[in-house]
This record gives structure tokens, sequence and C-alpha cells, in this order.
């Protein structure tokens, strides 16, 4: 008799029709399903189909249980919109505001602001904030969770930077790695108390993630992300820093949680797709009840993330300052495409900024600009409106699609020049003119920070040749 079990088999268990029976027969084809006798096979099953909730964290059945439990629970209606507030309004494309109008029409969705360097985005817009109820949204987070600014500024003039402009720039290919799914070289990689976090072996879906993880430790991605050597100037002394003003050299990444982010932020979006359904043109904002297993899984794997491109970023900064032989005098960080349990309107609320920069009352961040335009060094100012949140960056003028069609590389080794910057990777699709101008980015936020100083680049490292 054949073992294999059909549809009328799992119909007669008590499945019902639709989703749920195809995706229990796609798990049963998997290997470690198929070697079940069929005995086996349909104990399994009846135990997915009486108690679905309590399978909704099984990494193999995660899925099919989603789609056994009562429609009532999975499927929302949005709600009239919530008011928000908006910061540069005349630069943000209509598009990113449309996103923005849906998600505060989300049930759950209590306050939201929304960043002048917003653009288009998946489900919440790249600079768009969102605070809700007890409930994260995945994709409102982001796909490249706890995404970092980093920033070293040594006590070394910018005459160094101008005097040794080439052993900084070949520093910057020997001590970085960038691309995706790009690891370090066995033999050269180094450790981090990460690695050891109780997470990977008591979440199911991250026991498999360490091994990539270790590989990938203090390597950068593709896209915008950079590390670059400039000049730090500053014009406003902070005590946090305890630096006078002055110009330094200074040190810049940007980089995220890599492919242990990309496949924390798929896997927990396809269980809140699962589990709550919404119309189409919110379909990218599926939430998590944080009183849920699932959804507190997603927040330790979140958390476990953002721990982990922090540890990416010391470890960039630390090979390039044993590379000078120097230490660095000052450091300052921050991260966006991250949720935070916060205070706002009297109440806990869960606030997602993805691609915000956090600008809570005193709270020091980087706002870089382009690769030839100059990012800011401030401090926040705790304002209510935007729930203490600032731009992360200059924000994109045109798609990629866009910036490849229309500028060509004459013109980015033309601006390259103008502004004394080498770059060492890179694309048409990073150009500056692809990007905002930074400093009406700026203008459109001065309400939320105080300028401290800037940083100019002029030694730029990315992915590519």
């Amino acid at each position: 008799m054949s073992n294999q079990l059909r549809g009328n088999d799992l119909r007669a268990l008590g499945f019902p029709e639709g989703r749920a029976i195809g995706l229990a027969l796609a798990q049963l084809q998997r290997k470690e399903f198929r070697r079940l006798a069929q005995a086996e096979q349909i104990a399994l099953l009846q135990r997915v189909r009486a108690e679905p909730a309590a399978y909704l964290t099984d990494l193999a059945w995660s899925h099919v249980a989603a789609a056994l439990l009562p429609p009532a629970d999975r499927h929302h209606a949005l709600v009239p919109r919530r008011a928000y507030a908006t910061y540069g309004a005349a630069h943000i494309e209509p598009s990113a505001i449309h996103q923005m109008e849906t998600a505060m029409k989300l049930p759950v969705a209590v306050a939201g602001a929304l960043m002048p360097d917003a653009h288009h985005g998946y489900g919440l817009p790249i600079g768009g904030v969102l605070a809700t109820d007890n409930a994260v949204i995945p994709y409102a987070v982001g796909v490249d969770i706890g995404c970092r600014m980093a920033l070293s500024v040594f006590d070394l003039p910018p005459a160094y930077l101008a005097q040794r402009r080439q052993e900084l720039g070949r520093k910057l290919l020997d001590h970085t790695r960038f691309g995706s799914g790009r690891s370090w070289e066995r033999g050269q990689r180094l450790d981090h108390e990460v690695l050891a976090r109780a997470e990977f072996g008591q979440i199911p879906f991250l026991k498999n993630k360490l091994d990539k993880a270790a590989e990938q430790l203090g390597t950068s991605g593709s896209g915008n992300h950079f590390v670059e050597f400039g000049v730090v100037e500053i014009s406003e002394p902070a005590a946090e820093l305890g630096l006078p003003a002055g110009q330094y050299l200074g040190l810049l990444s940007h980089s995220g949680s890599r492919g242990l982010g990309a496949s924390v932020a798929e896997h927990f979006t396809r269980l809140a797709q699962d589990r709550c359904q919404l119309p189409a043109e919110a379909k990218y904002l599926a939430w998590l009840d944080l009183d849920s297993e699932t959804g507190q899984q997603y927040w330790a794997a979140m958390n476990l993330a953002g721990d982990y491109a922090a540890a990416c970023h010391e470890q960039i900064h630390r090979r390039l300052a044993k590379a000078l032989g120097e230490r660095p005098v000052a450091r300052v960080a921050n991260h966006h495409n991250f949720a935070w349990r916060e205070q706002h309107l009297g109440r806990e609320l869960i606030v997602h900024r993805k691609g915000a920069t956090p600008a809570g009352a005193g709270v020091l961040g980087i706002i870089p600009g382009s690769m030839t335009a100059p990012g800011f060094l401030v401090r926040g100012r705790g304002v209510a409106a935007s729930l203490a949140s600032a731009s992360h960056g200059a924000g994109r003028r045109l798609s990629r699609t866009r910036a490849k069609a229309e500028i060509g590389a004459a013109e980015l080794r033309r601006t390259l020049a103008e502004h004394g910057v080498d770059l060492f990777g890179g694309g048409l699709d990073e150009a500056p003119a692809a990007y905002k101008d930074i400093r009406t980015v700026m203008a459109s936020q001065h309400e939320l920070v105080d300028v401290l100083g800037t940083f100019t680049p002029k030694i730029v490292r990315m992915d590519g040749a």
C-alpha cells in the first residue's frame, strides 16, 4: 500500500477545503516526513488540525497552522485614517504618502510621522514612523533589521587624509568586504559574543542560521551600504562627545544585519500574512500580536538581528582602527529599521522606524547625505509630533532603475572629481544625483534635531569592482 496521503485523506481528518490542504501535502513531501509511517503522518496531521495555535511557531508547520485558524481570527478591515505629522511634504513622492496613509488605517495604528527623506518601500514607506498598540509589523521594521550608522572620530587632522589618500583607500579595500552573500575568507573571521546568544538555539527558525551569521560577521551588504573616510568638523561641542570644536579624521559606516536580518524579516512576514490577512493595499503591513508566541519570537529575533548589526560595525571599525594604528577619541552610532517599546501619549507603544533615526531628547545620531554631500552629526530634541524621530539620510530622488537610465558614468566621474572624492565600487544607482538635497532635508526637520557638526566623505568604499 502506498505511503502517500492525498487530499481526500486530509479532508477525512477534518482539514477544510483550501490552502491548508495544499500546504500540508507539500510538507509531507519533505524528506523527514516521507520517512514516517502513514500512521505517524496521520497522527501528526491530527495534532496540527486539533491545535493549530500550538504549531504557529513550529518551523515546519507554522504556515499550515495559520491557514487552519478560523477566518474571523485572520481577516482584518482597515479603519478611518488617523492623523499623522509630515515633515518636508513638498519633497515626498505621492506613493510614499499613500503608503503612510494606508498604514494609518490599520486597526492597531495609534500615531505616526513621515520624515522628509521618505520614499516608496514595501508596506511602510522608507522614512515612515508608526506607533502601534501591542503589535509589531515585520515589514514596518524592514528587511535589513537594525541597519546602522556608526562614526569613529580620530584625533588626526584633515591633512593626514590628504597626505595618505592612497594608503587609506587600500585599507578600505583590505579590511572590508561588500556584497550580497559575501563572507570573510576562512582564517580572517573574528569572533563576537553575539554569536553565543541563546536565541540561536531557542528559536526554531534560527537554529540553522548561526554558521552563515558567523561567516558574514563584520561584512557589509550591497546597495547604499558603505564604509568611508572623511573629515569630521565639530561646530557645536557636545559634552557627550568630549571633543572641542575643530576638524578630525572620521570613519563612517552604514550597513545592517546581512542575511540574518533578511531571513528573519521574510520568515516572520509570511507568518504575519498567514495570521493577519488585510486588504491588498495593506498586505505588507500584516502584524503579529506581541502577546502571541510568534510575536514574542519575532521580537527576540529582531533584537538579535539588531545586536548582530551592531557587532558587524564593531568589527569593521576595530579592523580599520587597528590598521590605522589609532584609537578613536569619540564614537557615535544610531540605527533604523527597528521597533522600540516607548512611552508616547501617556502609554507604552511599539514604535517602528523604517528608515528613520531615533531623535529623543539628547540622543546623538548621524544623518548621511550622499557620497559627495555632507552627513550631519545631530542631537535629538524629542519632538512629540515626530514620535521623537528624524530622517535617516537624504532619501532617494530617483529609483535605482531610473538612476541607471538617467545618470551617465561620465557625469558620476565628473561629480566625484568636483568634490574630491575617491570611489571604490559603487554604481550609477548610488550616484549623488539619485538622492535628494541633504540640506533641504535638514531644513525640513530643523525643529527635530540640533546640528553639532558634519562629516564630509572623501574616500568611499561600496559594493562593486
